[in-house]
């Protein structure tokens, strides 16, 4: 058993995790972050769940380039073979659901 308190998480370094479950190859982290990822393809889906803060996920679709703003409580889902770019306004807590070994 675990209980995590999510606003209290801060790691060392942006987008530093805290691991909290693998099921059968599926991991759920929780990350902290005050910088922008980089752009990115995961090799699986992808589940983004703003807990705290502001987000800027940036995608493309189609070719074309989007926006979507994330607040507490939001999800972004990936599809495989999603481009796409997590921009943190400020500090962010997100967690985020994911095949184990994707980036």
């Amino acid at each position: 058993m675990k209980i995590i308190k999510s606003k209290e998480f801060k790691a060392p370094k942006a987008w530093g995790a805290k691991d909290i479950a693998n099921m059968n190859g599926i991991t759920t982290r929780l990350h902290w972050t005050d910088q922008a990822y980089e752009w990115h393809i995961n090799d699986g889906e992808e589940v983004f769940v703003v807990l705290d803060g502001v987000v800027e996920m940036l995608y493309r679709e189609n070719g074309e380039e989007k926006s979507a703003i994330l607040n507490v409580g939001d999800i972004f889902y990936a599809q495989i073979g999603t481009e796409h770019v997590a921009h943190p306004k400020g500090e962010a807590r997100i967690l985020v659901i994911e095949k184990e070994g994707s980036i």
